[in-house]
């Protein structure tokens, strides 16, 4: 009981000290917090320009999980067909090159 007291006394003084900052101490702490800043926002700049532009998600493709595959060849329209989930589906083009089937 006697150490629960003095860890919330503790907590309270140690507060009451960061209230008492003194103003130069506060532009300090905040003009160390913008330079931070600025360096992650120039670094995340910079892995921008290294990675490339992100994609942005295609409208027709469902998100969420596939449900099941199947592959159609042989046939005028060879195609690989995705069923999603949601009961959407979305059907893929393949064409075959060589020995490798591409679809997409």
């Amino acid at each position: 009981m006697l150490a629960t007291g003095l860890i919330v006394v503790g907590g309270c003084q140690r507060n009451t000290e960061s209230l008492n900052d003194s103003p130069r101490d506060q532009r300090q702490s905040i003009n160390q917090l913008e330079q931070r800043l600025e360096k992650l926002e120039r670094l995340l700049s910079e892995n921008k320009e290294r990675i490339g532009p992100q994609t942005k998600p295609d409208q027709k493709t469902p998100s969420g999980r596939i449900k099941s595959l199947t592959f159609r060849i042989g046939t005028q329209d060879d195609r690989l067909r995705i069923y999603w989930a949601d009961g959407t589906k979305s059907d893929l083009p393949c064409t075959k090159e060589q020995f490798i089937w591409a679809c997409g």
